[in-house]
């Protein structure tokens, strides 16, 4: 045989051993599928591995779906994982709905599973909460707070803790909103409830009362959820907010009035500032005057106008003036004996 046949046979003696061998690496796989009943292709197996897929995940759902009676072809399963979902808990979830009676597809629970990828939820778990209700705390302790307080119309501040019952609604899953908004929805309705109570002794002797009127406000729609019951854990009385709003208040206007008080003094002070000086003034306008008697007396004795008898008169005249001033005494009155 010439040599050049000869490494071609080894050639494709050697291609054919890996392409044995390569076929081989699928056939514990397509076996087990085989005997479980789901039939799977190795072209099938071959494309999977080709396309990064884990094919053994695959088909062992392929078989999980086929035992429990539910035909999913393999090319379903494929596509979803590329799309990024969880091939086994959809599959399982399928499972869980069916065992319940419920109503759930497959293009439906591939949904809610590429809805719930990157939270802490996962379709099992909308099919498992579906059958078997869950309990929300309100408010929810990972907020930080531990009770809904709100005030009655008597100014006492009620503090109450509620738990809430759901089942989840596969219908309204996807695009529904989540636990959060049932929470500040009952939480809204129990401060409206409580608000709008006469007294604090209404709540505390009928706590069933706020659940009755929450769960009847419908808080589920456009939810995820439907609300089951709405029941009250714990109401205790907080403080006297009213009371202390008013001491508040009382305070506010007391210092408004100091306030005012303090305008109306300061006005007052620069009132009787305005009037001393206009009295100094007048006085100063007085002593003017006085300093031109003198001039005028001097005027009319040049004139003529006055003689030096009738000077002489008027000088006795404000000398007995002055007497009986000094008689007097500054003030006016008669000197005491």
């Amino acid at each position: 045989m010439p040599p050049t046949l000869t490494i071609l046979a080894y050639v494709a003696v050697g291609a054919l051993l890996l392409l044995v061998l390569f076929l081989l690496s699928f056939l514990a796989v397509w076996v087990r599928a085989r005997l479980a009943g789901a039939e799977v292709g190795v072209f099938e197996l071959v494309g999977m591995r080709l396309r990064g897929v884990p094919y053994s995940v695959i088909v062992d759902a392929k078989i999980a779906a086929t035992k429990a009676g539910l035909p999913l072809e393999i090319d379903r399963l494929d596509a979803h994982f590329l799309a990024g979902g969880n091939v086994v808990q959809t599959v399982q979830a399928l499972i869980a709905a069916q065992k319940a009676g419920l109503e759930l597809d497959w293009n439906h629970a591939c949904a809610i599973d590429i809805a719930t990828r990157g939270t802490n939820k996962s379709v099992l778990e909308a099919v498992l909460t579906s059958v078997s209700p869950k309990v929300i705390d309100c408010p929810n302790p990972a907020s930080g707070r531990v009770t809904i307080d709100a005030v009655a119309k008597d100014g006492i501040q009620v503090k109450v803790k509620a738990r809430v019952t759901v089942r989840t609604s596969l219908s309204r899953f996807v695009g529904g909103a989540q636990e959060e908004t049932i929470v500040a929805r009952v939480g809204e309705g129990i401060v409206t409830t409580i608000g709008s109570s006469d007294s604090y002794k209404h709540v505390l002797e009928n706590p069933d009362r706020i659940s009755k009127t929450v769960l009847a406000r419908g808080l589920d729609d456009g939810t995820a959820y439907q609300i089951i019951s709405i029941d009250i854990a714990d109401v205790d009385v907080g403080d006297n907010v009213g009371a202390m709003l008013q001491e508040a208040q009382a305070q506010a206007n007391k210092n408004m009035a100091q306030a005012q008080a303090e305008i109306r003094r300061a006005a007052a002070v620069a009132l009787e500032q305005e009037m001393r000086a206009r009295v100094e003034e007048m006085r100063a306008r007085v002593v003017e005057a006085e300093a031109k008697v003198p001039e005028a007396l001097a005027e009319a004795l040049r004139t003529g106008k006055i003689g030096y008898m009738d000077y002489q008169r008027l000088q006795n005249l404000q000398a007995d003036t002055d007497m009986r001033k000094g008689i007097a005494g500054e003030g006016g009155a008669a000197p005491k004996a």
